[in-house]
């Protein structure tokens, strides 16, 4: 099984249709069995996509419809172009930059038997930045949520506070679960987030046969504006160890182009999906 994740930065990112691009061919190249985005955008502003558009959509809640610009959908089309037809779903946890619907995506190659949304941050309002959802499928038995988590010392939505709140969720959830995402925690910062995690969950960089630095983060950014070394803090984690056979930084100039503030993580796995 592959497994791909991905900060995207979507349409904040110059030259956002061609990274777009660059993405699409990564994908069909690897054939990942599951994808999970963060800061995936559409515009507050553009109209409603066509409901013929939304083929293998399956939809977290009415609230936030789809439209014509949302980055998981074009994504999604651009992959059945090349003959992978992904199933998929989006939900937004807040309002990005002041124009955008900003939120998680999935995209599964097997069906999505079942979507769970929820709110892991205290805050739940739209158009506070703050404000933060876990997004999960079911697809195969298996669980695989896309999460973008906040910061250990922020005041006013803490990451342990917010880890708490989902791992509540999960434990309630039976069978493999896979957490992929941007964390904001860096690995090597001790007694933080990324050790709060680890103590329960197995880091699939950790258990990999082979693997790098694992840096996804390398210079300067939003939420890590002081940054000027390379940072681990976008992971693929599971509830139970599984057979890894690699876990690889992607999208940071050596292997494919760097399209976002963020490189990926793919991993390959024994496990079968």
């Amino acid at each position: 099984m592959k497994l791909l994740t991905l900060n995207t930065h979507s349409w904040m990112e110059e030259e956002a249709l061609e990274k777009l691009t660059f993405l699409c061919e990564a994908i069909a190249a690897q054939q990942f069995d599951v994808i999970a985005l963060q800061e995936v955008n559409q515009s507050i502003a553009a109209p409603l996509v066509e409901p013929s558009r939304l083929l293998s959509f399956e939809e977290a809640n009415k609230e936030h419809p789809i439209k014509e610009d949302n980055f998981a959908l074009l994504l999604q089309e651009k992959l059945r172009e090349k003959g992978l037809s992904y199933y998929w779903t989006w939900e937004p946890s807040h309002v990005g930059y002041d124009r955008y619907d900003e939120g998680l995506a999935l995209l599964s190659l097997n069906p999505i038997e079942e979507v769970s949304s929820f709110f892991v941050s205290e805050n739940k309002s739209y158009d506070n930045y703050k404000s933060r959802k876990a997004l999960g499928i079911k697809s195969k038995g298996h669980w695989y949520f896309s999460l973008h988590l906040g910061w250990w010392q922020d005041e006013e939505e803490p990451f342990s506070s917010q880890w708490e709140k989902a791992q509540k969720v999960f434990e309630s959830l039976s069978g493999l679960i896979f957490l992929m995402g941007d964390f904001n925690n860096p690995a090597d910062q001790k007694e933080e987030g990324y050790d709060s995690v680890s103590q329960q969950w197995f880091d699939t960089y950790t258990l990999a046969e082979e693997k790098d630095n694992g840096f996804t983060v390398a210079k300067a950014i939003d939420g890590w504006i002081d940054n000027q070394t390379g940072l681990r803090m976008d992971y693929i984690f599971s509830n139970h160890p599984v057979p890894v056979i690699s876990s690889k930084v992607i999208f940071n100039g050596h292997h494919y182009p760097v399209i976002s503030d963020h490189f990926g993580v793919a991993v390959e796995t024994n496990e079968a999906c």
